[in-house]
């Protein structure tokens, strides 16, 4: 079983690494080998959704050499993750097959299957990972790899532009992660994610702060939904994975994941931004004019259902944890099913825009068929998916008991009555009058054949509504839900969802009109986040310059110390100079001395001693003794006075 839980999220990651490494040669094998690697993957996942494997592998150290309790990637399948793990590989399969005939990924498909692979095996990491090493790393390959993903076609204007947008603002959120598992390590010395309970404070609140922010902006909750709307820039296959059950899901599972651990003030915050959001960008669903941005913003509402269900979950609701997950599971397929068809839809058609799919569910009767049906799930209408789920998620809001429970129960009644405004609106534009001209291009069968499957999904997916199915999920998750919803509160949901697609399919003018105010533009959320990004820039480009007036006022010590070193070399230099001159000058003086004393003095000394001596033997010679000798000497003195005596006179 242990091998089931490493291959599934091994093997797609091998061999995303494989196509992407092999490049353009290995495009013919891309679409086959993701193909076969989905179909094993989901083999994998239901074994090991039965098995509940436990797997551990060293990552930061090992044994008493691990850097702290918990640093290695740890993975583990209990009630929540089998269902999601059955889920990401049921879903990936089959918009994998969408994907291979998608005329938007005809070209560098070893990339754009690698990079999609890599996505798949992210999720299956985060949605099994029991510590925040192994979190982390499928949360940050997710975002990397989503990036890629958005801007594929990165020759088209607006690509890259799309996937920077989605890349920074989830990345800006994703910091809270890290922030987390800061303060859980700080609190209890480790990195397992159910150290999230019982930390003392304040780390309690920080890591319930950065637990929530990242669940928030990964799916797209308000005020971080705008990144959504562009993200529609990238290929159908990837908006149908990412907004079903991979990346915009992650933060809901991870809520629902971590919802008893965190810290009792979160419950109301995060059940408030969960119901605004599905209000809000209900709101703002109903208002696209493009079928794509209508999904997206349909997405982050119902995400809205999903996080609302965690704060019940997180106040102690059983409901809210059946809720959500059933929740996730529903919305999957139901989503995925209506991007795949938009995918033909725009392959065939050539447009995504409401306008020009006038009639298209005429044209493409089977995929028209299939929208019907998802867009019917998606409504809640009875007894569909959708409809049962959005009331467990409402019954686990009434157990939690939260500040403001009546004003919540209205609020998330309104966004659901506005999931069925804005499904109602897309089954009246395809099933309208054609207003084109000509067929278009046929539909692939195997993308015609991925939307139909889905869309019975959705359809079937409504047995969840029977006592025994849904106790018998309750016990997948080891959940105490209570009391089922009741037949009114159902029967109260469920007929609104009909009364308002019926108002919209009567008068379908209605909806139109919302397309020429605000809301069309995502109640300018996407500008905010360009506005927030400029700002962001500012600030960092305020923070750079101070920073570098700083290393510029820290270097210009260091630089007069070395000038005053300098300056003080060159002094020291000239008094070595001066000290080597003077020294130089009294050797020479010592020995101009040396030779005058040797030469001048020593000299006449020697001379004068030497004439001394040789006049004293000169002298020696007369002294003879003999007096015939003597009178001879004194008769030459005589002599020789009386010349000079001459002379002179």
């Amino acid at each position: 079983m242990s091998a089931a839980l490493l291959l599934l999220v091994l093997l797609p990651a091998a061999g995303g690494a494989v196509l992407l490494l092999g490049r353009h040669r290995l495009d013919r094998v891309g679409a086959p080998l993701a193909l076969g690697l989905g179909a094993v993957g989901l083999a994998l996942a239901v074994v090991a959704a039965v098995g509940r494997p436990v797997v551990t592998v060293p990552f930061l150290g090992r044994g008493a050499a691990a850097v702290a309790d918990g640093a290695d990637l740890a993975l583990a399948v209990d009630g929540l993750s089998a269902l999601l793990v059955v889920t990401v590989a049921a879903v990936a399969l089959v918009v994998t097959v969408h994907a291979a005939v998608d005329h938007e990924v005809r070209t560098s498909r070893a990339r754009f299957f690698g990079f999609w692979l890599l996505f798949v095996a992210a999720m299956q990491l985060t949605v099994t990972a029991t510590t925040f090493p192994a979190l982390l790393l499928g949360w940050e390959v997710m975002g990397a790899t989503s990036y890629a993903l958005i801007g594929f076609r990165w020759r088209l204007a607006g690509r890259t532009a799309a996937g920077t947008t989605a890349l920074l603002t989830t990345r800006a959120a994703d910091l809270g992660l890290y922030v987390a598992a800061g303060a859980v390590l700080a609190g209890s010395g480790g990195l397992h994610l159910s150290g999230l309970g019982g930390l003392p404070e304040p780390w309690t609140a920080v890591a319930t702060t950065g637990v929530v922010v990242a669940a928030l902006g990964k799916s797209a909750q308000l005020p971080l939904s705008g990144w959504l709307s562009a993200a529609m820039q990238g290929p159908s296959p990837v908006s149908a994975l990412l907004h079903s059950a991979t990346m915009v899901a992650a933060g809901g599972y991870l809520l629902l994941r971590v919802g008893p651990d965190l810290m009792a003030g979160a419950a109301t915050v995060v059940v408030w931004t969960g119901a605004a959001t599905a209000l809000v960008l209900g709101l703002a669903a109903v208002a696209q004019s493009d079928l794509k941005q209508l999904l997206a913003a349909s997405t982050a509402a119902q995400m809205g259902f999903v996080v609302a269900a965690a704060g019940a979950h997180a106040a102690g609701a059983g409901a809210g944890l059946l809720g959500g997950a059933e929740h996730l599971v529903a919305h999957a397929a139901v989503k995925a099913g209506l991007f795949v068809a938009a995918g033909v839809w725009l392959g065939a058609l050539g447009t995504r825009a409401l306008g020009g799919l006038r009639g298209a569910g005429r044209r493409y009767p089977v995929v028209g068929a299939a929208v019907v049906a998802a867009a019917a799930a998606l409504a809640g209408i009875p007894p569909l998916s959708l409809w049962v789920t959005k009331d467990e998620v409402l019954h686990g809001v009434e157990q939690a008991h939260l500040p403001g429970g009546a004003v919540l129960h209205v609020v998330l009644l309104a966004a659901g009555a506005l999931s069925a405004a804005y499904a109602a609106k897309i089954v009246a534009v395809v099933l309208a009058p054609a207003s084109g001209t000509g067929d278009g291009s046929p539909a692939p069968v195997p993308a015609v054949a991925a939307a139909l499957t889905l869309a019975t999904a959705a359809v079937g997916l409504g047995v969840l509504a029977l006592p025994g199915v849904r106790d018998a999920v309750a016990r997948v998750l080891d959940a105490a839900p209570g009391a089922a919803p009741t037949p009114t509160a159902l029967a109260i949901s469920g007929g609104l969802a009909v009364l308002v697609a019926a108002v919209v399919l009567w008068r379908p003018g209605l909806a139109r009109a919302t397309e020429r105010v605000p809301l069309r533009d995502w109640w300018s959320l996407p500008a905010l986040l360009a506005v927030a990004g400029r700002a962001a820039v500012r600030l960092a480009g305020a923070v750079d310059r101070a920073d570098a007036g700083l290393d510029r006022a820290v270097r210009s010590v260091p630089t007069g110390a070395l000038a005053a070193a300098r300056g003080a070399g060159t002094a020291d230099g000239g008094i070595d100079r001066g000290v080597h001159g003077v020294a130089g000058l009294a050797v020479t003086s010592a020995r101009h001395a040396a030779m005058v004393d040797v030469r001048g003095v020593d000299g006449l000394v020697r001379d004068v001693a030497t004439g001394t001596g040789r006049a004293g033997r000169a002298a020696r010679r007369p002294q003879t003794g003999l007096l015939h000798q003597y009178y001879a000497q004194v008769a030459a003195g005589l002599g020789a006075l009386l010349v000079l005596l001459i002379l002179v006179r």
